[in-house]
């Protein structure tokens, strides 16, 4: 399963993460399909460079010609001026294996919750900031899940 090897190697090398995006909003019980997996992090220097490294073990390239030095030094003109919202990775063997860095969002300050996922607990953004960040994010999909998990507040 190719988001537990994602959480995997983010979890060998101590990476603070926090799943985000569609397999957090299934996570947390609405139904929702997607294949890229999407997390955020405290946003560093140090974690940019431990995700590159990480993410590369398990065969996934930077779709974008950057460095984890660029994207640190130049993330917020990135978001201003190229609309970069995730650095992204992907499997140039098998395309269907991508991730997405958030890095408009920093996982200080959020709430995670431990999920178990099978064998393995991974970490997966609480279900309150997952709102809060779709809200900000503000794309059509983005209001359907909203509207799913909190159908499913209602239902409790």
């Amino acid at each position: 399963m190719f988001i537990l090897k994602v959480c995997r190697a983010l979890s060998r090398y101590k990476i603070p993460y926090a799943l985000v995006g569609g397999h957090a909003v299934a996570l947390h019980g609405a139904v929702r399909g997607t294949i890229d997996v999407d997390f955020i992090t405290k946003i560093s220097l140090k974690n940019f460079k431990l995700i590159a490294h990480a993410l590369s073990e398990i065969g996934l390239s930077s779709r974008l010609p950057i460095t984890p030095e660029d994207l640190f030094a130049f993330k917020d003109e990135y978001i201003k001026n190229r609309n970069l919202i995730a650095w992204n990775f992907i499997n140039t063997k098998n395309p269907s294996e991508q991730v997405d860095v958030v890095i408009t969002f920093d996982l200080l300050g959020k709430k995670i919750h431990k999920m178990k996922l099978n064998k393995d607990v991974i970490n997966v953004i609480s279900k309150a900031d997952l709102i809060e960040m779709k809200k900000i994010s503000g794309r059509q999909q983005d209001f359907i899940d909203i509207e799913a998990l909190e159908v499913l507040d209602e239902k409790k």
